[in-house]
């Protein structure tokens, strides 16, 4: 759970820092900040995929995973849902209470939506290690400044779906440790480093577009590939 504390707090500080200071910051400076933390995930997540012992199961799991992303279309649920939110909660209006629910919903479904959330919190709760959702907080934190510079107060509010949604997620992988063993951790570690570059490719340099969410299932898979394999073994 330290992670998620760590992102919260930055998200709280990002936005207390926006509503103070938030036209102070060029989006030059902005779109520098997010191509290091793009340059700097690669880093990771190359660090992570060598965690593997065996590339054949992690290449197994992508593929698997994959194709029942693609059949259930987590990536355009996921879009569709954020969609959804950030129309039922139009900013345009000057209405102060329509805005402040547009600053909270807006940023809550930009902190949540997307496999870093998940793929952190599941880290942070099996093996206790939060670099993944430090990266996540250093991101937030700028974004969570530069919303609340437009959007307002509502944006700080979104700390508080941060902390129940990673935390959630967390305590969840918590619970799994007694049934994960390091084979299996190893694997989902060197998976998500894979789900992660896609992700440093795609949403922070850029590069070309990957529907990341829809290989989410593949960190499931992976570990079940090395249970089943233990089986006969």
């Amino acid at each position: 759970m330290t992670g998620t504390f760590i992102n919260t707090a930055a998200i709280l500080v990002g936005g207390l820092l926006g509503l103070r200071f938030g036209k102070l910051l060029h989006d030059r400076s902005r779109e520098t900040i997010v191509i290091g933390l793009g340059l700097f995930t690669l880093a990771i997540s190359v660090s992570m995929f060598l965690e593997t012992n065996h590339s054949l199961i992690v290449l197994g799991g992508l593929l698997l995973g994959g194709l029942l992303g693609e059949y259930l279309q987590i990536e355009d649920r996921i879009n569709q849902l954020g969609e959804r939110l950030k129309a039922r909660f139009d900013t345009s209006s000057t209405s102060p209470n329509v805005n402040f629910a547009g600053g909270f919903m807006t940023s809550s479904v930009l902190f949540c939506i997307g496999p870093m959330a998940i793929l952190g919190a599941i880290q942070d709760g099996l093996v206790g290690d939060f670099q993944l959702l430090t990266i996540k907080a250093v991101m937030d934190g700028f974004a969570a400044f530069a919303l609340a510079s437009t959007l307002g107060v509502g944006v700080l509010f979104s700390a508080a779906v941060v902390f129940l949604y990673q935390g959630f997620f967390s305590l969840l992988a918590v619970q799994l440790q007694t049934l994960m063993t390091g084979e299996m951790i190893a694997e989902l570690t060197a998976t998500g480093g894979i789900l992660l570059i896609g992700l440093a490719i795609s949403s922070l340099l850029e590069i070309k577009p990957i529907r990341v969410g829809n290989f989410l299932p593949s960190l499931a898979i992976s570990p079940l590939i090395v249970y089943l394999i233990s089986l006969f073994s």
